[in-house]
Parts: C-alpha cells; sequence; structure tokens
C-alpha cells in the first residue's frame, strides 16, 4: 500500500505530497516519521492507495506511525485542504492547528507522582536536612504527590531523597481537569417568551447562519445552553466559542452544571498536558461540547450539531498569525460539512453581519429585552471640558465620584473601564521633547508603576526606568497619558478602605490568572474592579450597579474606518456589565466629545439607529462592506531585505492593477505605520477592491514570491492596520 504524506514543514518548497510505502491497514489522518532526504520529519498521513505513479524501488518506506485511532479525522484533514487554499499556505502550516502542539513532537506529556518508599517507614535525618525531613513526612501524610507541586514546596531535596532510596518516583498518566475546582450550580431558568420564541425560530428556519441579536443580558446564553441540550439529546455534539479566554471559565461552570463531563475547555491558556488531556476527550468522543476561545473552531468533534459564536462582532475571531483565517470562514466550512447551523450572538453585531442578517441572507432572531424585564442601566454623560473648567483635572468626574462613593456605601461592586494598560502612555523629557522608545520597535514605552520600568506592548521588552533624558540630559521627564495602573493608584488614594482589583495583560499571567481575579471580584472580594477590554464583555457580576467609562473617545478618533463601530461596541458591551443582579444598574460615561454622533446612539442604545447612520456613511464613502481593503504586508530583518521582497510583490500587484483599475478604488506601496515590530522592517501595499475576484490573484503573488529573507502575508479588511 501506498500513503500521500505531507511532511511537517511549513515551507512552499515541500508543500506537496510524498508518496510512501506503507503496511495494509494504515489509515488517512495518522501521524507518522518518515525518511526525509538525510534525516527524519514528522508528517500526516492525507490518502491510502493501492499504487504509486513512482516505481516501488523508488519509494522509502514510512518509519513509524504514532496513532490509533487516526488523530485527524476526514473532516480535519477536508478543512485543511480548503483553509490551505483559501489563504495560499501550506498544507503543514494549517493541519497543525488541528493538534495540540506536544502531539506534534510524538510526546505525550505524562505526570511524575513521588512517594515515600515502603520499608523507609522511620527515616533518621540529620539536623542539617531539615528540608528532606519535611518532604519525607509529607508524602508520609499525603501519599502520592506530583513532582512539580514537591519541587516548589521542597526545592533540591526531592533528588535527594530519592538516592537514598526513601522515595520513589513513577511515571503515570493522569487524566488533567482544567479548572478542576470549578464551581458549578445546576439551576434551571424558566424561558421567557422571547427566549421560546428565539428558540422556535432558530429550529424553524432553514438558513444556515442564524444572528441572535440580543441587548446584554437578554439570556442569550440559556438559549444556547438549551440548542446544546437539544443537539445532545440528538447524539450530536456542539461548538461554542468565546472571544476572551477570560470568559471560558464562566461558560465551563454553566456547562458542566448542565452537562457534566461531557463538556470540555480547549484554549492556548492550558497548560499543555491540559491541552492534550481535554483533545483527547474530545477525539475519543468522551468529550461531546467544547467551549473555547478561536483555537477551539478547529476541535476533533465529529457529527457536529451546532456552531455558537457568542459576540460574533470581537476583533479576535481573525487570527493574527499566519495562517490569518476569519473564525467565521472556518466555522462556516464546518457547518456545511456537519449539515449543522452556525449561530452567531451579539448585542452589537458588526456592521457587515447585520447586512447580511437585514438582506435577508441570515436568519435575524432578535431579544429586545433583559431577562425579568431588568431595565438597561442609566447612561450618564460627563462631560470632560466642563470638568477641566472646573479645575477637576483628575481622571474621575464629579459625577462618577459621587456614584462611586453611593455604590460603596450601599455595599455594591463598580467596574471601571479604561482600554489602556500601565501607568502613563509614554515618558517625555521636557526639556527637549525626547520621548522613550522601543530598541526593537518604533513605538514609544509604557511606564509600569509598580514595576519601575519602562515595557513596548509589542513586543514585550522591558527597560530600566529612566532617572534623566539620555539626549540632553534634563532631569524633567513628563508622564503622557493614564493606564489602569495609574487608575488604581488614585482610587486607593480616594477610597483607602475600598478593595479593588486591576485585570489586564499584565495581571492576567498565568493559565488561571483571569480565572483567579475573576472569581475573588464574583466571591466579593472586592468592591472595584479596574480593566480593560477583557472586563467589557459576557462577565455575569449581580452585584455590580456602577460601570465607568473612563474615557470613551480613545477608539473614537483612530484613523480607522471601523473606529465609530467599535466605540459603540465597547461601550454598549461594558455598561452591559452593570445592573444585572435584583438593583437597578448606572453608567457614567467621561467624554471631551459628548456631541458627537456615536455616543448619542451608544448613550440611547439604539442600535438600529447607529446601523442605519454607519451603513449609510460606509455606502457613501465605499468602505466595508461595499468593498473590501486589502493589505500585503512584508517583514524582514533588514531594510533591504524588507524593500526587496517589496518590489517582488509590488510589480506583479502592479500588473493586476493595471489590467483591472476599474475594480480598484485605491492601489499604493508604503511604509508600515509602526515601521519597526520586534525588530523586523515593515512595508505595505494597500488595494481597496469593488471585486472580491481578485483577492485569490493577490494570495498568488504572495505564494509565488515567498522566500526565506522576508514574510509577505494578506490581510482582508484588517482589524489592526497599524
Amino acid at each position: 500500500m501506498i500513503a500521500e504524506v505531507i511532511v511537517d514543514i511549513a515551507h512552499s518548497e515541500v508543500d506537496k505530497i510524498f508518496d510512501y510505502l506503507c503496511d495494509d491497514g494504515l489509515q488517512a489522518g495518522c501521524r507518522v516519521t518518515v525518511p526525509f532526504g538525510r534525516t527524519y520529519v514528522a508528517g500526516f498521513v492525507m490518502r491510502v492507495k493501492e499504487s504509486s505513479s513512482l516505481s516501488p524501488s523508488a519509494l522509502k518506506r514510512i518509519a513509524r506511525v504514532y496513532d490509533e485511532p487516526p488523530a485527524l479525522n476526514g473532516e480535519c484533514l477536508a478543512l485543511a485542504e480548503k483553509i490551505a487554499a483559501r489563504y495560499r499556505v501550506p498544507m503543514a502550516l494549517v493541519l497543525r492547528l488541528f493538534l495540540p502542539s506536544e502531539m506534534r513532537a510524538g510526546k505525550v506529556s505524562e505526570i511524575y507522582r513521588a512517594f515515600a518508599a515502603p520499608a523507609a517507614a522511620e527515616a533518621e535525618f540529620s539536623s542539617r536536612a531539615k528540608v528532606q525531613r519535611e518532604l519525607f513526612e509529607y508524602l508520609k501524610e499525603h501519599g502520592k504527590t506530583p513532582c512539580t507541586v514537591l519541587r516548589e514546596r521542597f526545592s533540591g531535596a526531592l533528588t535527594a531523597l530519592e538516592k537514598k532510596g526513601l522515595i520513589r518516583i513513577t511515571r503515570e498518566r493522569v487524566q488533567r481537569s482544567p479548572y478542576a475546582d470549578l464551581q458549578t450550580e445546576s439551576d434551571v431558568h424558566t424561558l421567557t417568551e422571547e427566549q421560546k420564541n428565539a428558540l422556535a425560530a432558530i429550529a424553524s428556519s432553514d438558513k444556515r447562519v442564524q444572528l441572535l441579536h440580543g441587548v446584554t443580558g437578554s439570556g442569550k446564553t440559556e438559549i444556547y445552553l438549551n440548542l446544546i441540550a437539544q443537539n445532545l439529546r440528538e447524539g450530536k455534539s456542539a461548538v461554542f466559542l468565546v472571544p476572551e479566554i477570560s470568559l471560558t471559565p464562566q461558560m465551563l461552570s454553566q456547562l458542566r452544571a448542565r452537562f457534566g463531563g461531557a463538556a470540555a475547555i480547549l484554549h492556548s491558556g492550558l497548560s499543555a498536558g491540559e491541552r492534550f488531556d481535554e483533545w483527547w476527550r474530545m477525539r475519543s468522543g468522551e468529550a461531546k461540547i467544547v467551549v473555547g476561545a478561536r483555537s477551539a473552531v478547529f476541535s476533533p468533534l465529529e457529527n457536529i450539531g451546532i456552531i455558537i459564536i457568542d459576540e460574533e462582532h470581537d476583533g479576535s475571531y481573525v487570527s493574527e498569525t499566519s495562517p490569518r483565517y476569519n473564525t467565521f470562514d472556518v466555522a462556516l466550512l464546518r457547518a456545511e460539512y456537519n449539515d449543522c447551523k452556525l449561530l452567531l450572538g451579539s448585542a452589537t453585531p458588526s456592521v457587515e453581519t447585520y447586512m447580511h442578517a437585514k438582506a435577508g441572507e441570515y436568519n435575524l432572531i432578535k431579544l429586545t429585552k433583559r431577562i425579568n424585564r431588568r431595565p438597561m442601566p442609566e447612561i450618564t454623560v460627563a462631560d470632560m471640558r466642563r470638568e477641566v473648567r472646573k479645575g477637576n483635572n483628575s481622571f474621575f468626574s464629579a459625577a462618577l465620584r459621587q456614584e462611586l462613593e453611593e455604590t460603596l456605601a450601599e455595599k455594591n461592586q463598580a467596574i471601571l473601564f479604561l482600554n489602556r494598560r500601565g501607568y502613563s502612555r509614554s515618558v517625555i523629557c521636557t526639556e527637549c521633547g525626547y520621548v522613550a522608545k522601543c530598541e526593537s520597535c518604533d513605538v514609544s514605552l509604557t511606564y509600569h508603576h509598580e514595576e519601575h520600568c519602562l515595557k513596548c506592548h509589542y513586543c514585550g521588552a522591558r527597560y530600566r526606568m529612566l532617572t534623566a533624558c539620555p539626549e540632553c540630559g534634563g532631569k524633567h521627564l513628563s508622564y503622557n497619558g493614564t493606564g489602569t495602573e495609574r487608575v488604581v493608584e488614585e482610587l486607593k488614594k480616594l477610597y483607602p478602605a475600598a478593595r479593588v482589583l486591576r485585570m489586564d495583560n499584565d495581571t492576567t499571567g498565568g493559565k488561571e490568572g483571569h480565572f483567579k481575579i475573576l472569581q475573588t471580584f464574583a466571591g466579593g472580594g472586592a468592591d472595584i474592579l479596574v480593566g480593560t477590554q477583557m472586563i467589557a464583555k459576557g462577565h455575569d457580576f449581580p452585584s455590580v450597579t456602577l460601570v465607568g467609562i473612563l474615557d470613551a473617545d480613545m477608539s473614537l478618533h483612530f484613523s480607522d474606518y471601523r473606529s465609530g463601530e467599535r466605540t459603540f461596541q465597547l461601550i454598549t458591551q461594558v455598561a452591559g456589565r452593570s445592573g444585572r443582579g435584583e438593583e437597578k444598574g448606572k453608567v457614567v460615561l467621561q467624554t471631551y466629545d459628548p456631541e458627537n454622533v456615536v455616543l448619542r446612539f451608544a448613550v440611547a442604545y439604539d442600535y438600529e439607529g447607529f446601523y442605519e447612520n454607519e451603513i449609510s456613511m460606509r455606502r457613501a464613502t465605499a468602505f466595508p462592506p461595499f468593498t473590501l481593503i486589502v493589505r500585503v504586508l512584508i517583514s524582514a530583518e533588514t531594510d533591504a531585505d524588507a524593500l526587496e521582497g517589496l518590489k517582488r510583490v509590488y510589480f506583479p500587484l502592479e500588473k493586476i492593477y493595471l489590467e483591472n483599475t476599474d475594480k480598484f478604488l485605491f492601489f499604493n506601496k508604503m511604509h508600515a505605520p509602526i515601521k519597526r515590530i520586534q525588530g523586523r522592517h515593515r512595508y505595505q501595499v494597500l488595494m481597496r477592491l469593488t471585486d472580491r475576484s481578485l483577492l485569490p490573484l493577490v494570495y498568488a503573488v504572495c505564494a509565488e514570491n515567498a522566500d526565506r529573507r522576508w514574510l509577505a502575508y494578506v490581510e482582508e479588511n484588517p482589524a489592526n492596520l497599524s
């Protein structure tokens, strides 16, 4: 028999099928090791056939087969081929998306456990071996314990005791359960009439894509859970996607409460072992539901009955690494393969999605009321221009200060939203104008007060805090802009008795960083939660009666056609965290532009009005969804290589442009707005197309001009043009 193998090397030169001899019984989807040139490499079996166009003497034999059953099922292989063709990337790169990284290395992560040797029950220790004695006594009391735990508590003693024969270490295959301590409370919800009507509308529709447009707190999650339950009863599985890793514990808690061990979780924040174990529970059929962020769309579930994308408008559903896939596109392919429905949910759908729904391409279902008829929180607009004129130069308006004091006095909770982490946005010398910048990126550094350092938010580099200007030696350094860290500091000065938590990328390290902060806040362990956009959506805190939006203008004036849309979505989403319990919620929105039309629509919770205004502007200015913005980004370690890469892709693209000028509204080459990130120089070719049929030609140009010296990739309607 002959196996058609894709070698696990993500390069266009070897992105093709290689034939290998194999034994009978080998199945497509298995991982293998094959001889390749002078070495051995991993590979994936795409198909098995009886003969090859090459002579048997020219074929080599597969060296090793890893999987039984195959790691990749038929759907995964078919999907991978479509994704590779769609984005013109090597097949190996796509196949990697379907597997935990440790599986690609042919390894199964195992747990090592230590226990006290039976013959060493009364061991004696010298006075200098205090830690060894403590470790030995610990094992006698607790029995078998993972070595990772013991090394953290009894550094260095483990190896010494093993050499003395006082303990033994065994290797065991143990099921690792993420968020094992997650509390679950099974509660039965009576559906509202709107929820019942929504479920009936989804069931009766023959459209593949369904859009559930429901105001915050309208009970969209309960509809998701009912749909999942229905599909489980029919023997099918379900994929449930959320935009933020921070939302997965909350969703997993509800899924475990309803469906027990049938629910699994999959995201990049899990440890390698946990990710492998959860993946294998899905592949073996033990788990029928997966909840996770973007990468969970590649889960190995079979016979899928429903795919849910919650907060479908969120930009995190578009991958920023190759292949730069859109989660919706992959989910739609899976929905078509399984002949199931794809449900999109949002209180603030993307303009493009809502246009498709209004046109009848998607089935549109609306939830207009909060459950239990709770009112939407009242939004008070604080004009920060007036605050400055009154002499208030703090981060907090008088209205927000008053509401915070009342909230704390009433023992309720508050959320303060500011979409900028750190202490201040930049450090500037007031004598010569020098701005501290990253050595590897063309961006200013952010000051972090607690760590007393400067950080680059693009590459993660850290620098010592300046004591004087390196240009002129001046001592007068100004801190420009405000971040979450500085807000927390000011809150502690104003309300010393208040318990304040901060949630941003700096405080959520580790696989349970998000979970611990949210669990503390949900359990009443803090009075105020200060955070970036990771606190803006999906969370349900019944005791939160106040939300403060500290800088509503931050995303409003970006040079991006979607700045108004993003601002409306953020304000609506974060405002929706207030008043989800029995008490009425309040929101204070601070702005320097209170007359702005986007803010007026947001304050009124008028999505329809916002949509009609926005779609009219997009139509008049010929921006997406009426056109397609395409960016080809080229990056290289040297400016010369980046320029050479730009030339290689630009001239073939220019030829396409000159032959199809009637289908282009814009075409030009230029520096990327941020000229250097992580030491790589960046150029771009920007296009605005009126005809999507040209898109495959653009991908083909990039694929045909690939080179080891530079990276060139295509972005469609990029979420970030920096």
